[in-house]
């Protein structure tokens, strides 16, 4: 079933109408088979970045789409429900293009965005470590400044398309200064020390490479920072809010795709004698899912037209990630049972739909941060209030 949607203009219609025949014809007939055998689908991102999808909510001047958040995290949401390896590689890709964008000098806009957005490049974003997950700022590589750049040394843990990227945007210690010490790089593949570990073996999300990415020695023009010495935290935090609106959109996508498959086998399947989504516990259970999604996707584009307003958003952004990725663990947990033994096995996609959403509680923040940002933000408002 297609989602009733309110769009802007009658070009996001049309942009989304592509989305959707794009996800019939490239995507989903394949999602299955590469999930199983771990196959990376590099050409579906060149397909995408030459359909326009790569830079949707970037200017046009360097070969983005000048979309509205909105619409952008719309078309993340119908290519996470297609296959969710795709979805978040392109929210991953979006996420890695934001430094430049935001704070490249007119000269590295120039040089590297036509690229990114056209579907030449696939990138990569270069935060967690080992040992430096939720506690970004206690990031341990360092990118040592001299005459002629920077020295990088140091691991990167967790980075999706690990090995597969064709830059890196990289979050390096520059002085000892806590948060105010990191620093933002562009790194491309193939620069000499940069090396990768083998790729993760994981739960769900396996034609998706997530690997270690490893700096040995690596020596970085001056060009290669990316705004002000010092300024990388803040360029890593502002990057993340968008992120997890992407994260947000995945998951909606992700219990969309569940929930059809649900109503449709609950539809057809007959047990004494009636139709089982006419039994009252799984038609319960049907439209609790139906209201789950609607009110997560509600929550995702309400904090996409703030930002799209210009107005704050990181609050609601973690709200949005956090309610919609807990509630697609929800729906997609419900979807294997309303389809019983046939939702555990591997003929029908919800058990591999299940596996997927475990991650999205995970990536770009777990939801004990999320709850911990929400949390300080309203202790911030009522102290304020009481001033």
């Amino acid at each position: 079933m297609t989602v009733e949607r309110v769009l802007p203009t009658g070009d996001a219609h049309d942009l989304l109408d592509l989305v959707r025949d794009l996800i019939g014809k490239e995507v989903a007939p394949r999602a299955a088979a590469d999930e199983a055998a771990g196959r990376f689908p590099r050409e579906v991102f060149t397909t995408l970045g030459r359909a326009g999808l790569l830079g949707l909510p970037y200017p046009e001047e360097h070969g983005g789409a000048a979309q509205p958040y909105e619409v952008y995290l719309q078309v993340i949401e119908e290519l996470a429900a297609g296959w969710l390896a795709v979805g978040l590689g392109l929210s991953v890709h979006t996420l890695s293009c934001f430094p430049v964008a935001a704070y490249g000098t007119a000269e590295q806009r120039a040089a590297l965005l036509p690229g990114m957005l056209g579907g030449e490049s696939l990138g990569a974003y270069c935060l967690s470590e080992p040992q430096s997950g939720s506690d970004a700022a206690a990031l341990t590589t360092r990118a040592v400044p001299g005459s002629d750049g920077y020295t990088v040394d140091g691991v990167k843990a967790w980075i999706t398309h690990g090995g597969a990227a064709d830059f890196y945007t990289l979050m390096a210690r520059t002085s000892a200064d806590g948060a105010r010490g990191i620093s933002c790089f562009h790194v491309p593949a193939g620069t000499e020390g940069l090396s990768f570990g083998p790729p993760e073996r994981k739960m769900g999300m396996k034609s998706s490479p997530t690997a270690q990415v490893r700096f040995d020695g690596v020596r970085l023009a001056p060009e290669a920072l990316l705004g002000s010495e010092g300024e990388g935290f803040r360029i890593a935090m502002a990057a993340l809010d968008g992120g997890r609106l992407g994260i947000a959109a995945c998951a909606v996508g992700v219990a969309q795709a569940a929930f059809e498959t649900a109503t449709a086998y609950a539809a057809e399947r007959r047990q004494f004698g009636s139709r089982i989504i006419d039994f009252q516990g799984v038609g319960f259970m049907l439209a609790d899912m139906a209201t789950q999604i609607a009110a997560a996707r509600a929550l995702y584009l309400d904090a996409a037209r703030l930002r799209d307003a210009g107005r704050p958003y990181g609050t609601r952004a973690a709200m949005a990630k956090l309610f919609a990725t807990d509630m697609c663990m929800k729906v997609t947990t419900d979807a294997v049972q309303v389809l019983g033994g046939y939702g555990y096995v591997e003929d029908f996609p919800v058990e591999r739909l299940m596996r997927e959403a475990k991650v999205l509680q995970i990536v770009e923040g777990t939801n004990q941060v999320q709850r911990l940002v929400i949390g300080r933000a309203l202790a911030k408002e009522a102290g304020d209030a009481g001033r």
